[in-house]
């Protein structure tokens, strides 16, 4: 059986989960967590990129990325299973309560005016809970929503959180661009941040505790000694990556593909900020870097939100693995044509059709992973999904640091990204040239659903 068959028209789909009340209140949760997401990048952008008594180059955003990100790609697999163990619902309240006490330590920070290091240490704090809750949210998504139904949750759900991610930023920059320079206008974003997190809290209490799953938790496994639980995890993320592995391969080559895609995104977003900061504005003028990159970022809020639309209408026509082929195959043509210009009008052209791309992937590939992974390793999947984004964005970083000037006009990463993104395509194609065997974990092919 499809996945895509039989599945109704987008606007039928889109009315059959707003009926659900249970996908309402994730949907409530993932939306207010999301856009308060936007509010705390925007605040770390204005500290790294924006400050005016720093002069940033590709090789200080790739230090900022992997302080923020790199120890978590150590650390978040051993999120998984306690998504596979402890109540989701739980996860998402606390999570988001401890991001609300931790945003108010952070701008207590930035007052102080505490040394770089000791900033982003309390930053990778907020981001790692922040992966941890995603997480979260992508695991808990099919017990509110039945399998016929699957593949338009995926398109909405995640789509409107990056929507709602982005308009959280577009009003961070605009807050940011009110307030006076200096550390009180970081730590006033930080404090806006931390009211965010404690809506998105409230808003993850109005569902049952038992509502998200796991659908067998042990509250024991709780209590355990936590050399037992690291042991026990490091054992269930083997299992589940054989479980990936062996048994569900379709998943496999989606994940890595979207990763090779997420590389290139790196890869075009250390670019598109340098353009922002030090080529389209001069580089004495930040509330000019911060309009040229609000712009941007609306534009790719607009791509995004057309991926929603555009994907179910055309997985229903070629399959969901088809259509990650043709956004990859899009990517790599669209990257040179719009950005070797290194002009505000073909690269904010570009910041929108590379949005509709990257979201394409992602719901294909979340689509793919939630239908044939079991819901018993689903969590530790996810995991390492989000570990899988992580590395590759800190490893596009410091690849962009070695080649791009501080300018951001580099042939080389324009093109390097378009030969990835081509790569992607024509392997990722090649695994579907063949019926997928039936998933030993649902029953269902689904790698190249027609």
């Amino acid at each position: 059986m499809s996945i895509t068959r039989g599945a109704p028209a987008p606007q039928g789909r889109a009315a059959a989960l707003l009926r659900l009340p249970d996908f309402r209140r994730l949907l409530r949760t993932r939306l207010l967590s999301q856009l308060t997401d936007g509010v705390f990048q925007v605040s770390l952008a204005s500290y790294v990129v924006f400050s005016p008594e720093r002069q940033p180059t590709p090789g200080a955003i790739a230090s900022a990325f992997a302080v923020m990100l790199l120890p978590f790609c150590v650390v978040g697999p051993f999120a998984g299973p306690l998504l596979d163990r402890w109540r989701r619902r739980q996860i998402l309240l606390y999570g988001n309560l401890v991001r609300l006490l931790l945003c108010l330590g952070t701008a207590l920070l930035v007052l102080l005016r505490v040394p770089t290091p000791v900033f982003f240490a309390a930053a990778l704090l907020v981001t790692g809970a922040n992966r941890f809750v995603l997480a979260g949210l992508s695991a808990a998504l099919p017990q509110v929503v039945p399998a016929a139904l699957l593949i338009g949750a995926n398109a909405i759900a995640p789509t409107l959180g990056t929507v709602a991610t982005t308009i959280g930023g577009g009003s961070g920059f605009l807050v940011r661009l009110v307030l006076p320079g200096g550390p009180e206008a970081n730590a006033a974003l930080l404090v806006l941040a931390a009211l965010g997190y404690g809506s998105a809290a409230l808003a993850a209490a109005t569902m049952a505790p038992d509502l998200l799953g796991p659908q067998q938790p042990d509250p024991d496994r709780a209590r355990e000694p936590l050399a037992t639980v690291v042991a026990a995890t490091g054992r269930g993320l083997l299992a589940g990556l054989r479980h990936l592995v062996r048994d569900c391969r379709p998943a496999a080559w989606a994940l890595a593909a979207v990763t090779v895609c997420r590389f290139c995104y790196g890869l075009l977003l250390v670019l598109l900020l340098m353009l922002c900061r030090n080529t389209f504005a001069s580089p004495d003028d930040q509330a000019a870097g911060i309009r040229w990159l609000g712009l941007a970022l609306a534009a790719s809020a607009v791509g995004f939100f057309a991926a929603a639309v555009l994907t179910p209408w055309a997985t229903r026509r070629i399959g969901v693995s088809q259509w990650l082929v043709g956004c990859a195959a899009a990517a790599a043509v669209l990257t040179p044509v719009l950005g070797l210009s290194f002009a505000p009008a073909p690269i904010m052209t570009a910041a929108f059709l590379l949005g509709l791309v990257s979201q394409g992937i992602k719901i294909s590939t979340d689509t793919v992973v939630q239908t044939v992974v079991e819901d018993d390793y689903r969590g530790r999947v996810f995991a390492v999904y989000d570990v899988l984004f992580n590395a590759s964005l800190v490893a596009a970083a410091t690849a962009a640091a070695l080649v791009m000037p501080s300018s951001g006009r580099s042939v080389a990463v324009v093109l390097g990204s378009a030969a990835l993104y081509a790569a992607t395509a024509v392997g990722y194609g090649l695994t579907l040239r063949h019926k997928p065997p039936v998933s030993p974990c649902l029953g269902t092919p689904v790698a190249s659903d027609r």
